[in-house]
């Protein structure tokens, strides 16, 4: 039984798009008609409501994978079969800048971290996203002429913990952004069996001489989360209406 998200089965859609910042939901939900907020215990808004034909939960998650992977474990315990993580990341590769738009492929982690050592001690868990969804996304991103970057990401469990030192050397080693919580979701996502994916907006960045400078909010990220989230409702509708 849910403790975190005090709501009932009839509350959640089975699609399910989660951010981290609340403000970022409450921004989502002008896209919807219907919406009705159905949770917002211990600060985990959480909104459903219909965009066209199609159910659609938006929720919060929180900072972090421990606290992200609670929202994850009871949304799928109260009905969801599809989550995708809407944040924001910090850009590694050189070529990131910030407002862009990146389709996480794939989450690497600390040894241990992203609450994944307590799931599955002394295994590195299966982090990468479920390919269809994550490719109805990159496909409708690109009927609409919206630019993205795409790849691996880096789940971070200390946020300060990140300089353009670390940013060298995970670009080194293929990552294009760091964040929090696209492992856990990703491997919670094959262990429960709910289909995940993850796209992020860049907010800052942690290379080169704008490295650390400047770091975007919801509020003036507003116009991409809004064009990004319109895309994953569409893929919602498109080809999970049914559900």
């Amino acid at each position: 039984m849910p403790i975190h998200i005090k709501a009932r089965e009839e509350h959640i859609a089975p699609n399910i798009i989660a951010s981290g910042d609340p403000t970022r939901i409450e921004l989502l939900a002008t896209l919807l008609s219907d919406a009705k907020v159905v949770n917002t215990h211990r600060g985990f808004i959480v909104i459903t409501g219909y965009y066209k034909n199609t159910r659609v939960t938006l929720a919060t998650h929180g900072i972090g994978a421990p606290s992200a992977a609670i929202v994850f474990e009871e949304l799928h315990q109260l009905g969801a079969k599809r989550i995708i993580r809407l944040g924001t990341t910090g850009g590694i590769r050189k070529d990131t800048r910030i407002r862009d738009i990146i389709v996480a492929t794939a989450a690497a982690y600390p040894q241990g971290g992203c609450a994944l050592g307590q799931y599955m001690p002394g295994v590195c868990g299966a982090t990468g996203p479920d390919p269809k969804l994550t490719f109805h996304i990159m496909n409708t991103l690109e009927e609409h002429n919206i630019l993205y970057k795409y790849g691996p990401v880096f789940s971070s469990d200390g946020f300060y913990a990140e300089s353009p030192q670390f940013a060298e050397i995970m670009s080194k080693y293929g990552i294009v952004s760091v964040e929090m919580e696209a492992a856990v979701l990703f491997a919670l996502g094959w262990m429960r069996g709910f289909a995940t994916a993850c796209v992020l907006v860049v907010s800052d960045v942690l290379h080169g001489e704008e490295a650390v400078k400047e770091f975007l909010t919801t509020e003036e990220l507003a116009d991409v989360f809004l064009k990004v989230g319109k895309i994953i409702l569409d893929v919602y509708d498109r080809y999970y209406r049914a559900d």
